[in-house]
């Protein structure tokens, strides 16, 4: 029997979401490694679900250094059917505030040291992903930040970076000019391991300030 069915992958703050109740941790092995952190199960509002913190608790893993696969891998074997990912993003275009929500439906891939596909060692695959989220569950995220009052756009572009460093001026301006709408350094791999493993897929991303491309706000800090 599946001990989630909806899975949710953020940063802190949500161990101790209202209504979650019949809290437990569960740490887990897979075929890849061990996840960032254990996984956090309990029941919202009738509906099993597990959350996930992407960097670990205490915010100690970089970007690059996440074990995508595992993370993926660990909701596979929980029995997760659909992963709303929230990820704190730089805003692109004047017309996304920060604190609004962007409900991206594309991705653009800048990261160049992630291993980001479970096939190879002599499985083959090719996996389509042009249509890299899921619209029910996109509609069902929108739907829901429209009722809690959050400002959210539905669609858009979000450009996945390396990082650590944020974005130099020529970069955030380059991603401008191909109509980019955030950018972020995390959500492409998880929603590409996702789609192979076949569990709906959708990003919830939060502006946190304007990419370095913006004169009149600072940059995001440290």
């Amino acid at each position: 029997m599946a001990q989630a069915e909806i899975g949710i992958i953020g940063g802190s703050g949500l161990y101790s979401m209202k209504g979650l109740t019949d809290v437990r941790e569960l740490s887990i092995e897979t075929p890849f490694g061990p996840p960032s952190d254990p996984y956090v199960l309990g029941t919202l509002a009738g509906r099993k679900v597990a959350f996930l913190a992407r960097h670990g608790r205490g915010h100690r893993l970089l970007p690059t250094e996440l074990n995508f696969r595992a993370n993926i891998h660990g909701f596979k074997q929980l029995g997760v059917e659909r992963i709303l990912s929230v990820s704190a993003v730089g805003s692109l275009k004047e017309e996304h505030k920060p604190t609004d929500f962007v409900i991206p439906d594309q991705f653009f891939d800048r990261t160049r040291q992630r291993v980001s596909t479970f096939f190879g060692e002599g499985i083959v695959a090719h996996i389509g992903f042009g249509e890299p989220i899921c619209s029910e569950l996109a509609t069902a995220v929108a739907k829901a930040a429209e009722a809690a009052g959050v400002v959210t756009k539905r669609g858009g572009t979000y450009v996945c970076m390396e990082g650590p460093q944020f974005s130099t001026k020529a970069e955030s301006n380059v991603y401008r000019s191909l109509g980019f709408d955030v950018v972020g350094m995390t959500n492409l791999q998880e929603a590409k391991l996702a789609r192979e493993a076949e569990i709906c897929y959708v990003t919830i991303a939060m502006v946190t300030d304007y990419d370095c491309w913006h004169p009149g706000h600072d940059s995001v800090t440290v």
